[in-house]
């Protein structure tokens, strides 16, 4: 398994992403990060959070695993991408984020969807870097990244694929508080907790009205997409920058371990 399954209090669950060594997302993990949403729904939590390890929530998309995909595999993963999403956007109950250290990419993305993300003080960088490692940025990830920073902000990050570091993310309305690494879990658990506590209904209510926006979002969600974002993928571009990234990542590896 990838992920961890805590009740930390009664109705607050917590979930751990735990796939070493770079929480890569995998067409494996986010259909048992989905699966395990809906379940602790199921089981009558009424708040979950979603951490990562310390110093690390993810590190985007398994880009080894996924270059050895065939199209068929591929469209595949990208359906299950997208249900995740959905089923954070959609959820009947609060979803936090704990960015427990460095999150590009889709470790940012996930985040976009929850109900609030706190983030850990440090040398950490998160945001939307896709178009640095040439993918096209999904119409519906960048409304979610409009949502909470505002076009002209959107607009300058997501073009230049910009990594930045937390207190920035703060302040452009990315991430809700910024606090000790060794307190981000418990401040998103916290928060949880207040969220938990108020009358079900008018919470519940009143989220569906305010997230209305974000759901919104997956009216269009269809196999086109997903057929869509292969032809970006296999493309000579997406290709050319993703194994480039393989061969950045190779060295700096070599030269740590030298």
């Amino acid at each position: 398994m990838s992920i961890d399954y805590a009740e930390v209090a009664p109705g607050i669950g917590l979930l751990t992403l735990n796939r070493p060594p770079a929480n890569a997302l995998s067409p494996d993990l986010l259909a048992e990060l989905d699966e395990k949403l809906r379940g602790a729904v199921k089981d009558g939590a009424r708040a979950v959070v979603l951490a990562g390890q310390p110093g690390l929530f993810s590190a985007g998309f398994d880009v080894p695993l996924l270059l050895t995909l065939g199209e068929t595999a591929m469209q595949s993963f990208w359906r299950t991408f997208f249900e995740v999403l959905r089923t954070l956007a959609t959820s009947p109950i609060p979803v936090g984020t704990a960015i427990t250290g460095h999150c590009p990419a889709g470790g940012t993305v996930l985040s976009l969807f929850t109900d609030y993300r706190i983030a850990a003080q440090g040398e950490f960088k998160l945001g939307l870097n896709e178009v640095e490692v040439g993918l096209s940025m999904p119409p519906l990830v960048f409304a979610a990244f409009r949502r909470l920073i505002g076009a002209r902000a959107a607009e300058q990050y997501a073009v230049a694929g910009s990594l930045i570091p937390p207190a920035e993310a703060l302040a452009c309305g990315l991430v809700d508080a910024v606090v000790p690494p060794e307190r981000v879990v418990e401040e998103a658990l916290t928060r949880a907790a207040q969220l938990a506590a108020l009358p079900p209904n008018a919470l519940a209510a009143t989220r569906a009205l305010a997230r209305a926006d974000l759901v919104d979002l997956f009216d269009d969600l269809s196999e086109d997409l997903y057929r869509e974002m292969n032809v970006i993928w296999f493309g000579t571009e997406t290709q050319t920058a993703m194994r480039a990234l393989l061969n950045r990542i190779a060295d700096n590896k070599k030269r740590a371990d030298a």
